[in-house]
């Protein structure tokens, strides 16, 4: 009776991968980022610092230092030697043979006024050879300025005034005859347009000739109808030809 509730071959089994009608999410497509080293670290945490470690550095030239095959002196520290007093016997110097001053050389009478206090004293000296030529100007070259007037130098001045000649300008023995002033009739008076409305203004212009033609033409005396033989019978015309004929001799009369 089991049998017969499945319909078919069907039967229920395990399904050979993923169906992704039994899943309600993406499932395993999105991958988280991992929270700890530093490739592909997530956004949303702190990041804590990351520190690698680099490989033995490359060999240096074998003439970049010595090395330990020199043998420092155990008595040297850093702050100097740690060494005792230590004497050697040398030889007498070599010294210059030079002249030294003897006892007798010596004034010490005349040191009393270096080492004790005592007056100032001078001497006359005999004039120099510069003061000959010397070009300092003398009292009478200076000149003192004035005292009085409105130019001195060094002293409060009163105002001082001048008194100035009468001006021909404006005197009362001015000719004003000779005065250029501009009279009433040099002033132009303002156009009342200027300032107000101003009203229509009309030109007249010159007569326009109609266009045509300006050549002469001929008048009615002009014509001569009764001359016209093109339309209208006109009577024979006789003409006269030449009396003597082209090639008969001239006659030529000598006259002496």
């Amino acid at each position: 009776m089991a049998e017969e509730v499945w319909v078919g071959t069907w039967r229920p089994h395990r399904p050979r991968g993923p169906i992704m009608a039994l899943y309600s999410s993406p499932g395993p497509k999105y991958l988280i980022p991992p929270t700890t080293g530093f490739v592909k670290h997530t956004p949303t945490k702190l990041r804590a610092p990351a520190y690698s470690f680099r490989g033995a550095p490359m060999l240096l030239a074998e003439n970049c230092s010595p090395g330990p095959r020199y043998s420092v002196n155990p008595k040297i520290l850093r702050t100097g030697k740690d060494l005792g007093p230590a004497y050697s016997i040398l030889g007498r110097y070599c010294t210059k043979t030079i002249m030294t001053p003897g006892p007798g050389d010596y004034f010490p009478e005349k040191s009393t006024k270096h080492v004790f206090d005592s007056a100032p004293s001078h001497s006359i000296s005999a004039r120099t050879k510069t003061f000959r030529v010397d070009s300092t100007p003398g009292p009478a070259a200076y000149m003192l300025p004035v005292v009085m007037g409105p130019h001195t130098v060094g002293k409060v001045s009163q105002p001082s005034f001048s008194i100035k000649g009468r001006g021909k300008l404006g005197s009362f023995s001015d000719d004003l005859h000779k005065a250029r002033t501009p009279g009433p009739a040099a002033y132009r008076q303002t156009d009342v347009q200027v300032t107000k409305f101003k009203a229509p203004q009309y030109t007249m212009a010159a007569r326009v000739e109609p266009p045509g033609d300006k050549t002469l033409k001929p008048g009615p005396g002009a014509h001569s109808p009764e001359k016209v033989t093109v339309t209208k019978p006109c009577a024979p015309i006789v003409t006269f030809g030449i009396k003597h004929s082209d090639y008969m001799t001239p006659l030529v009369v000598d006259v002496e």
